[in-house]
């Protein structure tokens, strides 16, 4: 065989259906090609499980893609192996906009998709969205009580000209997201500074009547030794009752992770609100199934069962709002994905500006008690 070529004639065959996919689908199971053009008799009715097939194929590349930059991320780089990353992150982006966005072959994405969209990397975390979307924001630092938590920003702003408080959960910087940066945002879980922090702030919201708007992203409230010595679940709490009584209006949006009371602990609003990839349950997918299966690794079963993604949440009245994505993902364009949150976020201001204090109350107690399914025994 030496000096012979391996590659296989190109060949072109003529097949009916039936005997079409009993051909082509072993090539797929051993991933070793033959070039061929076919040319199916009738129909095509094993389009769909060719263009599955395919998906699938894509689906695991981007997922070995995904895998391989997170960990080279925690890794000192030289400027040659930083473009190097960029150019894998540019072919992240391309396969999940042939996935994601296909024309004329988009496939739903599952729920575990929607979670790896929500966790990825590059995905525009709060202070993105108030660079996008705020004026004239000064940020307010410390709960006066013990420090200032860099997992929570807050400050004055303005939004269309309209005077506002701003909260968001933050996991990393807004110019770097290397390690350090991810550290120095705890990764975005708050301690229970970080919750006072954010109630000292609604709290002046309310003496100035300034509306208030929140962007939540956690995997939920940092769970250390040190957080639960200062309160934690206190602080949650806390959060919870007085956010429920607040006069002025409040809006919610989950940006990325909505993950349990530590996302809540901002999230009682009059209007929430959720990105289209962006996720809210009160476990992750893999605590689910290490508690109901013992084994992580059916994380995709949980997820789905779980009911987290925005459209399964606004069918259940959980959430008000579902705002668009660019194709993809946030991430592809962190301008379009705000400038998608904008009038939502406009209109629910006009909205709810033209209620009463008392109208306003009402409907956000009662917005929450009708949450849930329940049946009298």
């Amino acid at each position: 065989m030496r000096g012979k070529s391996l590659r296989q004639p190109k060949t072109t065959l003529a097949l009916s259906p039936q005997s079409a996919v009993l051909v082509f689908l072993p090539g797929l199971l051993r991933q070793s090609w033959i070039e061929c053009d076919f040319i199916l008799i009738n129909s095509f009715p094993f389009r769909n499980i060719i263009m599955a097939t395919s998906q699938s194929q894509l689906a695991v590349e981007l997922r070995e893609l995904e895998d391989k930059v997170a960990r080279l991320q925690l890794l000192p780089h030289t400027p040659t192996q930083a473009r190097e990353l960029e150019d894998l992150k540019h072919r992240i982006e391309e396969l999940q906009g042939e996935i994601l966005g296909s024309q004329g072959t988009q496939q739903i994405p599952t729920a575990m998709d929607r979670v790896k969209l929500a966790r990825h990397p590059d995905r525009p975390y709060a202070l993105d969205f108030i660079k996008e979307l705020f004026t004239d924001f000064h940020e307010i630092h410390g709960d006066r009580r013990y420090a200032d938590d860099p997992a929570i920003v807050c400050g004055f702003a303005y939004f269309n000209q309209t005077p506002v408080m701003v909260i968001g959960q933050q996991k990393a910087n807004l110019d770097s997201r290397k390690m350090a940066d991810r550290k120095y945002r705890n990764f975005g879980m708050p301690k229970p500074e970080g919750y006072r922090k954010a109630l000292r702030v609604m709290q002046l919201a309310a003496k100035f009547n300034r509306p208030i708007i929140t962007l939540i992203d956690t995997p939920g409230a940092y769970p250390g030794i040190d957080a639960e010595e200062r309160g934690q679940a206190e602080a949650i709490a806390r959060n919870l009752i007085e956010m429920a009584r607040l006069p002025v209006p409040i809006i919610a949006t989950v940006i990325g992770e909505g993950g349990s009371g530590g996302a809540l602990a901002i999230g009682v609003a009059d209007r929430v609100n959720m990105l289209e990839n962006a996720v809210y349950s009160v476990i992750t997918p893999e605590g689910c199934a290490a508690i109901l299966w013992k084994d992580s690794a059916k994380a995709d079963r949980a997820a789905a069962s779980m009911k987290i993604t925005a459209g399964e949440l606004k069918v259940f009245n959980l959430i008000d709002d579902v705002v668009p994505e660019p194709g993809g993902g946030a991430h592809i364009n962190y301008q379009a994905a705000a400038e998608a949150l904008r009038p939502v976020l406009a209109r629910q201001l006009a909205e709810l500006g033209e209620l009463s204090v008392a109208e306003r109350l009402s409907q956000r107690y009662e917005k929450f008690r009708r949450m849930g399914a329940f049946e009298e025994l």
